[in-house]
């Protein structure tokens, strides 16, 4: 079986006018099926376009990216993806956003059944005829995450879902994304800028270098889940990878 995601030797530059801006350089990576890789690093790397080229919203400039083993050449319901903001449309309530990519698809013979499903799973009973404005910040995060999962992707892109979140909302969805990811055997990749975040999820903590970006190093994540943050092994992967950034900031 190939990989989920397959990434190599992945350029991309950004051009305006005679101006050539590099963003991602030399970016080989193996994402295998019921991963769930993080990517860390700060802000401008290339985090969120390496994601938009995985879903097939963006090309490399140089390299390829295959989804097993077939190159992407565009986006795929096999491949969903949810944004730090959940973008709902503000017309349709939680229950209609959820249907929506499944009517844009033409998949109505259960679409009734399979939205349920999925507002079971993310906790939303009661909330379906809700319109986003009634919803709060994590509560349409849920919604967004049902979206993604409606159409029954093989691999689920995230970047920084939880970034606009409070402490406790963020941590209480970390626990549910972790549930979903184990009950519906799922591939994840997610962005981040929070170290502890991407320990606690993590079977795999991908660190990217400044502009353009590049992978500096890969720390896999061998904890049981449900993880404990302040336990000594996970109290030193924090401070190896915490590490890591300090020599690319001194590096940059």
């Amino acid at each position: 079986m190939p990989p989920a995601i397959q990434l190599r030797d992945v350029c991309k530059i950004y051009t305006a006018g005679s101006t050539h801006t590099p963003a991602l350089k030399n970016i080989t990576l193996d994402i295998q099926p019921r991963d769930f890789v993080c990517i860390i690093g700060e802000s401008g790397c290339g985090k969120s376009t390496l994601l938009q080229m995985i879903g097939g919203f963006e090309f490399p400039t140089e390299g390829e990216i295959l989804a097993n083993g077939s190159r992407i050449l565009g986006p795929d319901h096999h491949r969903s993806i949810v944004f730090q903001e959940s973008s709902l449309l503000p017309w349709l309530t939680a229950e209609e956003n959820i249907r929506l990519g499944l009517e844009i698809r033409k998949q109505n013979h259960d679409s009734a059944a399979r939205v349920a499903g999925f507002i079971r799973l993310i906790g939303l009973e009661g909330f379906e005829r809700y319109y986003p404005a009634q919803l709060s910040g994590g509560m349409a995060q849920r919604v967004a995450i049902a979206r993604a999962l409606v159409n029954d992707p093989d691999v689920m892109l995230l970047d920084e879902p939880f970034g606009a979140l409070d402490a406790f909302t963020r941590m209480r969805l970390q626990h549910e994304l972790l549930r979903i990811w184990e009950e519906e055997q799922l591939t994840i990749v997610f962005v981040t800028h929070d170290i502890d975040e991407a320990i606690f999820l993590a079977t795999r903590v991908v660190v990217m270098s400044a502009r353009p970006g590049r992978i500096s190093r890969t720390f896999n994540i061998a904890l049981r889940h449900p993880r404990d943050r302040t336990s000594p092994e996970f109290i030193r992967l924090r401070g190896m990878i915490g590490k890591e950034f300090l020599a690319l900031t001194q590096e940059s």
